[in-house]
């Protein structure tokens, strides 16, 4: 079940956010930035994003998996667990897949998934149908050690070592399954002292906080390149996020 962590904390807009806009990808609302003629795409959660699209000249992409409902803490009557019967995260796969296929359409020629707690297992289900190059699960939520063992691509986890959500165990468990599938590069990381959320939840006045997350998304820059993504030609892949609790489709991001 999911905590506080999921919904508290919410990313702080600044200058550097707003770059992109909102247009429609396989008949989700997507906010997009980025050169629209790269063939790199990473999903956008907050104003990390933009900056991974100048550094790494990807194109970003964040589907709004929610269809413009995302949870409401504020919302007495509608609890988390009422909430998650209208998006159980193991209807995310299908509801992504056309995304994917419009940015094949498009002229990718190499996608990945990264997703962020709820998102963790669609990107996983992603990750065990082959229809993408390479995954990422960060502080991942509803993800089973099944899940893992059929995991067919290269995949980074990143969970915390305070987080109560997707605990250390829980990781360790991964990391062994992982381990034993010699087929599939992979990368595991515990971070220290980092709660649920710790990626894109976090106090940004806090400076052991900002670098772990700071870490955290240099490691989904560099994973798709070799080798956790050895077969996206000339370092170039499509990185494809597919996570937030509060994502607000308007006019762009809330």
């Amino acid at each position: 079940m999911l905590g506080r962590e999921c919904y508290s904390n919410s990313p702080i807009l600044n200058s550097s956010s707003g770059a992109g806009h909102v247009t429609n990808i396989g008949g989700l609302n997507s906010y997009v930035t980025g050169s629209h003629l790269s063939v790199l795409v990473i999903l956008l959660i907050s104003d990390i994003f933009d900056k991974l699209a100048v550094k790494g000249g990807y194109r970003v992409v964040c589907p709004d998996l929610f269809n413009g409902d995302p949870f409401d803490p504020e919302n007495e009557n509608r609890p988390m667990p009422v909430w998650l019967e209208d998006h159980p995260p193991e209807k995310g796969f299908e509801i992504v897949k056309p995304v994917i296929e419009a940015l094949k359409k498009e002229g990718a020629s190499a996608i990945g998934a990264a997703g962020f707690c709820w998102g963790a297992k669609p990107v996983a289900d992603l990750a065990k149908s082959k229809c993408i190059e390479v995954s990422e699960l960060l502080h991942p939520a509803f993800v089973e050690v099944n899940d893992i063992d059929e995991v067919k691509i290269p995949i980074a986890i990143l969970g915390g070592q305070n987080d109560t959500i997707s605990p250390p165990e829980l990781i360790k468990q991964f990391k062994q399954v992982l381990d034993a599938k010699h087929e599939v590069p992979s990368l595991v990381k515990i971070f220290p002292n980092a709660p649920h959320g710790w990626t894109v939840r976090y106090d940004p006045k806090d400076p052991i906080a900002v670098k772990a997350a700071e870490k955290a998304h240099q490691i989904i820059e560099k994973s798709c390149y070799v080798p956790l993504c050895p077969r996206v030609e000339d370092g170039k892949c499509y990185l494809f996020h597919s996570y937030n609790f509060d994502y607000k489709y308007k006019t762009g991001m809330e």
